[in-house]
């Protein structure tokens, strides 16, 4: 790490200016009105310098960077979107809670709902990306195709937004691959595992799910947390979980970054097309124009302290063999075979008392 990590101080001025900031905003002038007793707000901002392709959170095969989080801070993130209706109460949800996240739009769905896209953007929230179609297992692909995946996934997502997003990556089915990875930290793109997953992929029953992701993230007292914004039931949860995390004394940490995402430009012609179609015509708001990287604050303070992280670059390096014969099931564990053994071995460990 480039020296020491640093907390943001800031001057008259720039609290003047940054206030100036607020009122002149339409998406900030929004900001959350909810009762400082009720509201999560955000605690902290940590602004991530991406240029060593650095790799974050528990779940994943290749060494990456310590965690970044303190006792009892919580990441929000949202895979898989935008879904209009879904998408729409998450963050009617958040602004209630006046809660930031992070968002890994997939390309197909953010250039077929670039308005949604747009209102995430405008809303202060943080945007990378998830692929153009979600393959399961890039790792199964050609290299030109896992580069076309990644790469047209962030075109596609950058173009709906209308404003620079963070280069900010997740695997689908957070399966890591070394050869992409490398090609990530050329391009200086961070790549985002998580710490607790909810399994809102699979439940149904709201009750169970609010329960289980807040048993889960007191277990691991706090992390990178994922959830889809694809899910009904995730939307439906997420008051009642943002409110137990409020009772429960969990921070909200919100990830900016200090460099935004440079798309090649190979697929532009033909995602305007796209874009054509999905917004027949109409000219669609514009976000502001740093919404996605600009640290946002909480309620009552116009910016919560920032922590510039920069990792350094690193070899990219497959974690150690016996930390890998552990993850794996014995010959008596029914039927998980590679990666899903993986991500159920680190579910389980919630699991216990």
């Amino acid at each position: 790490m480039r020296g020491p990590v640093t907390v943001q101080a800031w001057s008259v001025a720039a609290l003047a200016s940054a206030a100036a900031f607020l009122l002149a905003s339409p998406s900030l002038a929004e900001g959350c009105h909810a009762p400082q007793e009720t509201a999560l707000g955000v605690s902290r901002v940590i602004n991530i310098d991406t240029s060593g392709g650095p790799i974050f959170g528990k779940i994943k095969r290749y060494a990456g960077e310590p965690g970044f989080l303190g006792p009892r801070e919580v990441v929000l993130t949202f895979d898989d979107g935008p879904a209009p209706s879904i998408t729409r109460k998450i963050l009617k949800t958040l602004r209630a809670y006046c809660a930031k996240a992070t968002f890994f739009p997939v390309g197909r769905m953010a250039i077929a709902y670039p308005e949604v896209v747009r209102e995430v953007a405008r809303a202060g929230h943080t945007i990378g990306s998830h692929t153009w179609s979600h393959p399961l297992n890039l790792r199964r692909l050609r290299s030109d195709a896992a580069t076309y995946q990644v790469e047209k996934g962030f075109a596609a997502v950058a173009m709906a937004a209308g404003a620079p997003i963070a280069p900010f990556f997740r695997f689908p089915g957070l399966n890591d691959d070394g050869s992409v990875l490398k090609r990530l930290q050329k391009r200086g793109i961070a790549t985002f595992s998580v710490d607790v997953v909810t399994n809102d992929s699979f439940e149904t029953d709201v009750d169970h799910l609010v329960e289980q992701t807040v048993r889960r993230v007191i277990h691991g007292n706090g992390g990178i947390v994922l959830f889809h914004d694809i899910k009904m039931t995730t939307a439906h949860a997420l008051p009642r979980i943002l409110a137990q995390l409020k009772k429960r004394g969990f921070r909200l940490v919100h990830l900016t970054s200090k460099n935004a995402f440079k798309p090649v430009g190979r697929y532009d012609a033909e995602l305007r097309k796209k874009f054509a179609r999905a917004t027949k015509g109409r000219p669609l708001p514009e976000a502001p124009l740093r919404a996605p990287l600009h640290p946002v604050g909480a309620f009552a303070i116009v910016h919560p302290p920032v922590t510039e992280l920069s990792p350094e670059a690193k070899t990219i390096k497959k974690l150690d063999a016996d930390r890998k014969r552990k993850e794996q099931p014995t010959r008596k564990t029914p039927a998980r075979r590679g990666w899903g053994a993986v991500v159920a071995k680190e579910r389980s460990k919630t699991e216990r008392p």
